[in-house]
């Protein structure tokens, strides 16, 4: 077991001693060969697809398959550009009131089915129905007034004010779904084992848990994919993960262990990829439960200035990593709060903060976290927190299993969690994670409700970044979570594999990848 001293001589030697390991020598005889052929990706996972409904399930399963399978009005380009999709434009009114989409003639389901406006007031209906339980309904329930379709290609949007983010939001979460196909079905989950979009990939199969299957869509309106076959394979154990890499099993994997980047790098036959996706890595708090110590804002505070984040990210991210000071990633095109300086590590200050709040001898708590979080990185928070007395059990979940429980407000009093890109504008995770409807949050603060509802109205990009700054700003100073680090994706492929990555965010795209 290895010892690393951070220059207070905290001893993170639990973490670094959990890290994944290798073997070495003959993993390295791997081929640089497809491991089926070139028509043919195969992608092994670190954790399971949950849920193939791009509407309801979390953006963490979605960011694999949703952009893919599935297309938006607009959608947002490799380098993070909207651009426009299943709509050839939008007219906006000179209030900002109004959107009126032109859909894009010739288009078809995976089914055969063609698309029209009427499967876009359905998938909008469908997202708002509270039953659905649409992870993307926070964003829209508060703002859309009405809509409708003035004809077979025509849809028109109402809001009741104008939303500066609003096609954003669109581009990122308004799957337009098949209306016949799902009204003919019986659930959501029926529909969740048999997919149908408009995408660059139709669904063939999947095992649960274990396999998902995706074949080029050949009826597709727009330029097709390379590939023909996408196959992913669920390998949650590290190791396994990677040396189905090294041998040539997979052809691309994700997750890849900060400890191993470093062993990736020195084949010549393999690229590794660090992707910030402008995400925090961070601590859930359930702040808003008066019966847990979490509750007192002093609390927040010491969980916060307890860590030493550097040393984290130097010893057991391995350098894949920087020190957050709030929610806002520096990786957004805006919003991100310079001035703001992450909580320095003073244990003895952390001490008397919970003296102040009245516990001074510290408490019991407990942390969730999921396969897809380096338990590496929990266990040296962990490890940090009880050097002020507070001892956080430590709940390990899959990645289902975790999902389900933290999409229903379950996950408390806290949890380690990621908030991946998805519609390159700061209010998707400060509405889904620190507002009282969002539907990743148990935080509530008059002062950050005001000026959510003061940005949502906000339409010029200079005005939302600064009130975004100052929300942030909010957020730090009431230690809405416990911030760690900037959230990097790790991908190691095939030097063989012509790949590049969805720049500033997680999703996997595979739209332009092909074998040289």
């Amino acid at each position: 077991m290895t010892l690393i001293k951070t220059s207070r001589n905290v001893l993170l030697a639990i973490a670094i001693g959990s890290a994944a390991t290798l073997t070495s020598g003959a993993a390295f005889a791997g081929k640089n060969t497809p491991a089926v052929d070139k028509d043919t990706l195969v992608i092994g996972l670190g954790k399971s697809i949950h849920n193939l409904d791009a509407m309801v399930t979390a953006t963490g399963d979605s960011q694999r398959f949703a952009w893919l399978m599935f297309e938006t009005l607009y959608r947002f380009d490799q380098k993070g550009t909207m651009v426009p999709g299943l709509a050839t434009k939008v007219d906006v009114s000179e209030d900002g009131k109004t959107y009126t989409f032109t859909l894009r003639e010739g288009v078809k389901f995976h089914n055969g089915e063609d698309m029209t406006s009427s499967d876009a007031v359905f998938s909008l209906k469908r997202m708002l129905d509270p039953k659905t339980k649409s992870t993307r309904r926070p964003y829209f329930i508060r703002i859309v007034e009405s809509y409708k379709a003035t004809d077979d290609k025509t849809f028109v949007i109402n809001l009741k004010g104008p939303d500066g983010a609003f096609l954003n939001k669109v581009a990122g979460f308004l799957y337009i779904m098949p209306e016949d196909y799902i009204k003919s079905q019986s659930s959501s989950s029926e529909f969740s084992a048999n997919p149908v979009g408009t995408g660059q990939y139709k669904f063939v199969s999947q095992r649960i848990g274990q396999s998902v299957d995706l074949e080029r869509f050949s009826g597709y309106w727009g330029e097709k994919p390379p590939i023909k076959y996408l196959k992913y394979k669920v390998i949650p154990e590290n190791s396994s993960r990677i040396n189905a890499l090294l041998t040539g099993e997979v052809d691309f994997i994700d997750t890849v262990p900060p400890a191993q980047i470093g062993i990736l790098k020195k084949s010549a036959e393999i690229v590794v990829r660090n992707v910030p996706i402008s995400s925090p890595l961070h601590v859930r708090i359930y702040s808003n439960l008066p019966n847990i110590p979490e509750y007192k804002r002093e609390v927040r505070q010491a969980l916060n200035y307890a860590v030493d984040k550097k040393a984290i990210i130097k010893s057991v991210l391995h350098g894949v990593g920087e020190p957050m000071a709030g929610y806002i990633s520096k990786y957004y095109p805006y919003g991100h709060n310079e001035n703001l300086k992450p909580y320095t590590y003073n244990p003895k200050k952390a001490k008397e903060l919970l003296k102040k709040a009245g516990y001074p001898n510290g408490f019991k708590t407990s942390v969730y976290h999921d396969a897809s979080i380096s338990k590496a990185v929990v266990e040296a928070v962990v490890a940090f927190w009880s050097q002020i007395g507070v001892k956080a059990e430590i709940k390990s979940l899959d990645y289902a299993a975790w999902s389900r429980l933290n999409n229903n407000h379950q996950s408390n009093p806290m949890t380690f969690q990621q908030f991946s890109n998805a519609m390159y504008d700061p209010i998707h995770p400060i509405s889904g994670g620190f507002t009282k409807t969002g539907t990743w949050s148990d935080y509530f603060n008059p002062e950050v409700e005001a000026l959510v509802a003061k940005v949502e109205s906000t339409v010029d990009t200079k005005g939302r970044d600064m009130i975004f700054k100052e929300i942030d700003k909010v957020i730090n100073e009431d230690a809405g979570a416990v911030f760690i680090s900037e959230l990097y994706y790790s991908f190691a492929h095939k030097a063989s594999l012509k790949w590049g990555p969805q720049i500033g965010a997680g999703y996997y795209i595979f739209r332009t990848a092909s074998w040289k």
